[in-house]
């Protein structure tokens, strides 16, 4: 039951996240807004893979969303350094 929940209730949720997200990617009107976009983009891509894995029960999905937030933190600390230094 919590597995189909995970489905059908979660992903399109998550999917019009993606949506929206993708929207302000391609709106935003500086590129700090377009980054603040692109973190959110992997944070949505990760809770769809959070979800897909516990409709799957396969733990393996697990490994690939962690590898995804440690590269999407160290993208968003790489740019924030950029910002910092004044471009």
């Amino acid at each position: 039951m919590l597995r189909a929940l995970a489905l059908w209730a979660v992903m399109p949720v998550l999917a019009a996240a993606l949506v929206l997200t993708l929207y302000r990617i391609v709106r935003g009107p500086s590129a700090p807004d377009r980054v603040v976009a692109l973190d959110l983009l992997t944070v949505v891509v990760i809770g769809m893979i959070a979800a897909y894995e516990v409709a799957t029960d396969q733990p393996v999905y697990l490994d690939v969303a962690i590898t995804l937030a440690l590269v999407s933190f160290l993208g968003t600390i790489a740019f924030a350094r950029y910002v910092e230094r004044g471009r």
